[in-house]
């Protein structure tokens, strides 16, 4: 099968009404369900996989991602390649999305490639108990955003991003991250890339923490991508 170019995609994930805030999950997974091989989900991507996330990110206004994820991925100079500048000066977006990170222990130092080799500057969503002395650190390198008192509110977060003009929310996990979302009732589409690959082991699931509950989604697409199937689901 032909794989889809980004005109086709840049088309199937279109987003109608920006001015709307939404939560896009963006992620990829086996066909037995891991989220991971040899401890990080990039083996399981492909090009299909990288060429849609490359339009999800030109079509988003903020780049997210948990904390461990930007340790165990390597995210660092998170950017939109020449054809995505193109498609958002076009629309009238700036040339690159805001990247963030959620962290309850900022851990991260500053002198990380996440902030180091950025090419804007990275927002850090924390809350209240965090590290004072570790919020001061990191806002000499980033925004850092105060969402909630013991715990980040993942709803104050989006609502701080909506005021900020970012309401197109994209997020790149991990499962810890999604599970949060998901049990904040907030998480509007996923954006799964199904690898076409057996795994086994004991990798976990795309999502960890939420409470059990069925919450029905509808399918939007499924693009075949050689044998990569690109799966986009929305919320009922």
């Amino acid at each position: 099968m032909s794989t889809p170019t980004r005109e086709d995609l840049l088309d199937a994930y279109a987003i109608g009404d920006r001015g709307t805030p939404r939560v896009r999950m963006n992620l990829v997974a086996s066909l037995d369900g891991a989220v991971t091989i040899d401890g990080r989900s990039g083996g399981l991507g492909d090009e299909a996989d990288r060429l849609a996330m490359g339009v999800l990110r030109a079509l988003a206004d903020v780049v997210l991602v948990g904390a461990g994820t930007i340790r165990t991925e390597g995210y660092g100079g998170v950017r939109v390649g020449r054809e995505g500048v193109a498609w958002r000066r076009e629309h009238g977006l700036p040339d690159q999305p805001r990247i963030a990170a959620v962290s309850s222990a900022l851990d991260l130092p500053a002198g990380h490639p996440f902030f180091t080799e950025a090419v804007t500057r990275p927002i850090v969503v924390t809350h209240a108990a965090s590290p004072a002395d570790r919020r001061a650190d990191l806002a000499a390198v980033a925004d850092v955003l105060v969402c909630g008192d013991h715990e980040v509110d993942p709803a104050a977060m989006l609502g701080a991003f909506a005021a900020a003009g970012l309401p197109q929310v994209l997020c790149e996990g991990g499962p810890h991250l999604f599970g949060a979302l998901l049990g904040a009732d907030v998480v509007d589409e996923l954006c799964l890339s199904l690898s076409p690959t057996l795994v086994g082991g004991d990798a976990g699931r795309i999502v960890r923490g939420a409470p059990e509950a069925q919450r029905r989604m509808r399918l939007v697409h499924a693009i075949p991508a050689g044998d990569l199937l690109l799966l986009r689901y929305a919320r009922r």
